[in-house]
């Protein structure tokens, strides 16, 4: 039998800034981006349930969620597709293939699509309003991390593989005296851990940074991305007197 949750109907605000385009091919020099609220985990959702009048308890929300969450792992893996109120889920295996294989190519693994569902983009549509505020004044922005070898986006990454970051104000450049400090570091998000630097960037571009994740990342730790710069967000050229970093919101899993 399906949970109802009765949930107070809101129309939500969402304040945004305009940002510098991060992306090479705009047309416009403006996107607009969410403040967002802090990261939530699942015991974070669960705690928030009284603020929307769920009528469960949070700690069996919290309990169910992670049940739930665990039971649809090992569902997708054996191949079911999920479909939820959500996000829709489902296996798929990448390449293009003669018919007559016997076996996938080493380098090939199965992959899980998900998108949002049809619902949630409804109600995305008809309760969310949009309060724009202004320039974002900030000295840069990390926009997205894209793993080519994966084609994830904020999610995961490994030692070894070319990492694409989008933003603005990115370009690693700075004084001589100042050479060993500025570059991309992998912070740990908690802590004990120490920043591990980017070795190799083989893109640095105001807006586009390629990098190949350091050999010094721990596998299933989690990283938010820094970079230590010189240069000027607003004119990239130009050396500032002082150092500035960018901090992302993003957070990597290192496989």
């Amino acid at each position: 039998m399906p949970l109802e949750f009765v949930v107070k109907d809101v129309i939500h605000n969402i304040i945004t800034k305009f940002v510098p385009s991060f992306l090479p091919e705009a047309k416009k020099p403006y996107n607009l981006r969410a403040v967002h609220q802090p990261e939530l985990d699942i015991h974070g959702i669960a705690s928030k349930a009284d603020v929307y009048n769920m009528q469960t308890s949070p700690k069996v929300i919290e309990e169910g969620m992670n049940a739930g969450m665990e039971l649809i792992y090992y569902l997708v893996a054996d191949g079911f597709k999920i479909k939820t109120p959500l996000f829709n889920l489902r296996m798929r295996i990448p390449g293009e293939y003669l018919g007559s294989e016997r076996h996938l190519p080493p380098d090939v693994f199965p992959e899980a699509r998900m998108n949002t569902s049809a619902r949630l983009r409804g109600y995305l549509r008809d309760k969310v309003k949009i309060v724009l505020d202004g320039i974002d004044q900030s000295d840069g922005l990390i926009a997205e991390a894209i793993d080519e070898t994966t084609g994830l986006i904020d999610e995961t990454t490994a030692r070894g593989h070319l990492l694409t970051i989008h933003g603005f104000g990115l370009k690693i450049d700075g004084a001589e005296e100042n050479r060993d400090v500025i570059g991309l570091y992998f912070v740990p998000v908690e802590g004990g851990g120490e920043s591990v630097k980017v070795e190799i960037v083989a893109v640095n571009e105001p807006r586009t940074l390629k990098i190949i994740v350091p050999q010094g990342v721990v596998s299933g730790m989690k990283y938010t991305l820094k970079v230590v710069t010189q240069t000027s967000p607003k004119y990239p050229s130009h050396i500032l007197k002082n150092l500035r970093e960018v901090h992302s919101d993003i957070v990597l899993s290192i496989e």
